[in-house]
């Protein structure tokens, strides 16, 4: 069990905002450091990557944009990420969530509703903070499961493609595919999606399960524009096809 604080990176290009942001999460028992740009964020990375538990990252911002960030961040790194919107910028909203943002929280904002948010990302990430006596609390180990040649590991929160590579998840797309797998055959409605994966309160015009599932779909189907994984089902939802096996640890 770890005895630290979580972690958190701060990327706005809003020096009033950051220290804001930095002050307030410090009070609450994190560990906080900022960064005004792309280039700061990429020099804290390449010091404390393996300390980072979360990232909030602002959209606008001079030189590469928090989209082009998250891209870049996307390409080889499962670190949580919470995109910081102009209020109305659904557009943008929609993006940070396709390449990979986990949240987004639209400016202004009480900083009590972002804190509830890390909260929330890091219990679905896998690890349970109490900042206030900066304990970690590592969720029970879970048992495999497979479908198909994939394995989810849900003690380590890791995907194993049958070429036996690891696929990096966001904890969004994780809490989906397990959505997914403790319900096989299941049309599940897009509101039971966001129950099941304990997303935010979402309009019945909110997009955020099927940016997740077209996510998940471009890492398990061969082909993504004509999925067998997981099916849309018109009027209905989405159904997970494939058959489920849990896997005992003896035979890991």
């Amino acid at each position: 069990m770890s005895n630290r604080a979580p972690f958190l990176l701060i990327v706005d290009d809003d020096k009033e905002i950051r220290d804001l942001l930095a002050q307030f999460f410090e009070t609450h028992g994190y560990e906080v450091t900022t960064a005004q740009d792309g280039v700061a964020m990429k020099q804290v990375l390449e010091e404390k990557h393996n300390l980072i538990d979360i990232i909030i990252l602002d959209i606008m911002m001079p030189g590469d944009d928090g989209l082009e960030l998250c891209r870049q961040l996307r390409r080889d790194s499962a670190i949580p990420i919470i995109m910081l919107s102009a209020i109305g910028a659904d557009t943008d909203r929609i993006v940070g969530l396709e390449l990979g943002a986990d949240d987004y929280i639209a400016k202004p904002f009480n900083p009590r509703e972002l804190l509830a948010r890390v909260k929330a990302i890091l219990r679905r990430s896998g690890n349970v903070f109490d900042a206030n006596v900066r304990q970690q609390t590592v969720l029970t180990a879970a048992p495999r499961v497979r479908f198909l040649d994939w394995t989810l590991d849900q003690n380590k929160r890791r995907l194993i493609a049958p070429d036996d590579m690891a696929i990096p998840l966001s904890a969004g797309e994780y809490d989906l595919l397990l959505a997914f797998i403790e319900h096989p055959g299941r049309v599940l409605t897009r509101d039971q999606l966001l129950q099941l994966t304990r997303c935010r309160d979402a309009s019945p015009f909110d997009r955020t399960i099927d940016v997740q599932v077209s996510r998940l779909r471009r890492k398990l189907e061969k082909n993504p524009k004509s999925p067998t994984i997981i099916k849309t089902v018109r009027g209905g939802g989405y159904q997970f096809t494939p058959t489920v096996e849990r896997v005992a640890t003896s035979e890991v």
